[in-house]
């Protein structure tokens, strides 16, 4: 496999999630109200994979076929609030904790227990 093509095509998906994901992404443009100052914060994940082969042919020496893919996550966090010389971080909570959901859910989970048990009673008689 020639290391140069995948290298190539590594180096080319590289350079694009760089031009997206950088510190103006993370911290975002300061927002201004009257005396304050507010700047969101966000959580930036991404992930990249790249592949490639060589094909031997009759014809030519070798075929390369090679790929990448890449996906990038931007997730507000918090804003930073600026007053005088006060910086605050207030968070923000998009999802909600683990407990949360399973109150949330108790309802449905406890009607689609009823409805097994009910068709465990029903096989049995």
């Amino acid at each position: 496999m020639s290391d140069n093509k995948i290298q190539a095509i590594l180096d080319t998906t590289m350079e694009k999630l760089k031009a997206m994901v950088n510190a103006d992404v993370i911290t975002g443009e300061a927002i201004y109200v009257n005396d304050l100052t507010l700047i969101p914060v966000s959580k930036v994940a991404y992930g990249i994979v790249t592949g490639g082969s060589d094909f031997a042919t009759k014809t030519q020496s070798s075929l390369f076929g090679g790929g990448s893919g890449a996906g990038v996550t931007v997730s507000p966090i918090a804003f930073m609030v600026i007053k005088g010389d006060d910086v605050k971080m207030i968070p923000i909570y998009n999802e909600l904790t683990t407990i949360e959901k399973a109150i949330n859910m108790a309802p449905e989970i406890i009607d689609k227990a009823k409805e097994i048990f009910a068709k465990d009673g029903d096989e049995k008689k």
